[in-house]
């Protein structure tokens, strides 16, 4: 629906129609002064043989009706709002109801001569210039939405693609996981590290050889049932690489779940921290946000975490907002602490965690608690991060 001066046209040629009356009524305005009942009375007669094309006209026409009528009456006084139904427009509909269907087509033929005839050079320029900036505005319009069409459709097929193209990994990833087959050829960790003494290297676990065989970053696996949390864990000697690429080595936005550069997992540390993105599509560690609503909570107090050499469970503690400060920031920040070297500093960090979570589990930790911490981004601020804190409990 498209509208002049407040009232509705549901075609493009009613409303071309419309925009001519308009100009048509504007120009009517410019040189008559319908205060004046001289000159209203002029007008009149001028428009006996005149005729509009739309009820935008008249409106105008029987504005004008009732004007004369009040003169001839002696009780002029300019109408403040167009008539609806009554006047001179409303005789023309009576009339011309009389008349046959082709009379009425030839009456609306002559309509048209009689209207463009009575239409000045100027006038008609001003119609045909207000109708093309119209149609330019339209178009224009319809331009920008085509291509938010098109962008909208190439990003949500882009979106489900990556995202099926995840689930056919991550499916695919499972099926090694569970896939039990020759010891591999090599067990020595790809982040090496240089120990005071000398430390055996445990046995891989079965279930995870083949994952190990395909990337020696791995490190183990975390799982929340119920979610889709359910993914292999890297790690290499930077917090970066595994943020562009996935477990294969593949260039890929998801990433991959990976632990921090600064963890053990051979001799270990007295907390986990773990780092995975949060997609718009809901994978990796989308679902950590759920943790601010209790009852999410209460359906997912575990998370499962296996190293490569041994298999763990951890019940949820803590769940809060953090954000990653500046190096010359004092504050608490989650991310450094990974090692606890006495009773007081432990305490001190589990505090700082209860006083900003969002919800209160009940579930507290001692010092010589294994922790295991998941982190992503949170996009309610700068450099937001949303956190999850869970104690081992096998």
């Amino acid at each position: 629906m498209l509208f002049v001066d407040g009232i509705g046209f549901s075609t493009k040629a009613e409303y071309e129609d419309a925009l001519w009356d308009k100009a048509v009524i504007d120009e009517i305005k410019s040189k008559y002064d319908l205060d004046n009942p001289a000159e209203v009375e002029k007008l009149f007669n001028e428009m006996r043989n005149f005729h509009f094309r739309t009820k935008l006209g008249e409106n105008f026409d029987d504005y004008i009706y009732e004007l004369y009528q009040k003169i001839k009456s002696g009780n002029f006084v300019p109408v403040k709002s167009l008539p609806g139904n009554s006047g001179k427009g409303q005789k023309r509909v009576k009339q011309t109801a009389k008349k046959t269907a082709s009379q009425g087509k030839t009456q609306k033929s002559k309509r048209t001569t009689a209207y463009d005839d009575n239409l000045d050079s100027v006038t008609k320029k001003k119609v045909l210039k207000e109708i093309k900036k119209r149609n330019r505005i339209r178009n224009a319009v319809i331009v920008v939405l085509l291509v938010i069409a098109t962008f909208s459709i190439g990003y949500f097929v882009k979106y489900y693609h990556d995202a099926r193209m995840m689930d056919d990994s991550s499916e695919n990833l499972n099926e090694l996981k569970d896939l039990k087959f020759a010891p591999v050829l090599s067990v020595e960790p790809v982040l090496r590290r240089t120990y005071e003494e000398d430390v055996v290297i445990p046995e891989i676990l079965d279930e995870y050889k083949a994952l190990y065989n395909r990337n020696k970053s791995l490190v183990g696996w975390v799982k929340i049932e119920d979610t889709v949390i359910d993914y292999p864990v890297t790690q290499t000697e930077d917090n970066e690489y595994y943020l562009k690429y996935n477990f294969d080595l593949k260039k890929d936005a998801n990433g991959c779940i990976f632990l921090d550069a600064n963890c053990d997992i051979i001799l270990g540390n007295t907390n986990f921290i773990l780092y995975g993105h949060h997609m718009n599509n809901g994978r990796m560690f989308s679902s950590l946000i759920k943790y601010a609503n209790k009852d999410f909570y209460e359906k997912h107090k575990i998370i499962e975490f296996d190293t490569i050499y041994e298999k763990g469970k951890y019940e949820v503690m803590y769940a809060f907002r953090s954000r990653v400060y500046s190096a010359d920031v004092i504050t608490f920040k989650y991310y450094q602490f990974i090692d606890a070297n006495s009773p007081e500093e432990f305490d001190s960090n589990m505090e700082e965690m209860a006083k900003i979570s969002l919800i209160d589990t009940g579930v507290t930790a001692v010092y010589g608690d294994r922790l295991l911490t998941l982190s992503t981004c949170d996009y309610q601020e700068e450099n937001g991060r949303f956190v999850v804190v869970a104690k081992r409990i096998e």
